[in-house]
């Protein structure tokens, strides 16, 4: 999917990651929630830490921290609930963030061909430089998922 990029004004929410900001387009955000009760399930990726149910639904919650940092949370102050696209449908997910998020609009850079895919855009917002996230590319896709889960699983074989 190519998510719209114009280099003039776009609606941003900043997050905070660990000691880091980040940001996804406005557009992406369906609300930020206080963290809740977390499911967690045996059979799941290392992103997926388990669902929260909201509004009827089921969020899984990934937690991008140590992609994006490189250390795992260890506390969270909110869920940041994104919208993530799989070709024809969406998706709520729960990203997990430990600081308070900020509405901005703001002008951006295209991210280069060097840099990673999670990276959509660059910002500079109070003199720092700021990664417009692609949670498309930072989140696992279902079959992305399934695919994931059935590779490290060790085969049986049976005579």
């Amino acid at each position: 999917m190519t998510l719209p990029l114009h280099p003039e004004g776009q609606s941003l929410v900043l997050l905070r990651i660990g000691e880091r900001r980040f940001a996804l387009f406005a557009w992406q955000i369906a609300e930020l929630v206080a963290p809740s009760r977390i499911f967690r399930f045996p059979h799941r990726t290392a992103e997926t830490e388990g669902v929260i149910l909201r509004r009827g639904r089921i969020i899984p919650v990934c937690d991008v921290s140590t992609i994006l940092t490189g250390q795992k949370l260890t506390s969270r102050r909110f869920y940041l609930i994104a919208i993530r696209q799989y070709e024809r449908q969406s998706e709520w997910i729960a990203i997990p963030v430990t600081g308070d998020c900020e509405l901005i609009n703001v002008d951006m850079t295209p991210a280069g061909p060097d840099d990673p895919a999670h990276i959509t855009a660059w910002i500079s917002h109070n003199g720092e430089v700021i990664e417009v996230l692609n949670v498309n590319a930072l989140t696992p896709g279902p079959w992305e998922s399934t695919l994931q889960a059935t590779a490290a699983r060790p085969m049986e074989v049976h005579p």
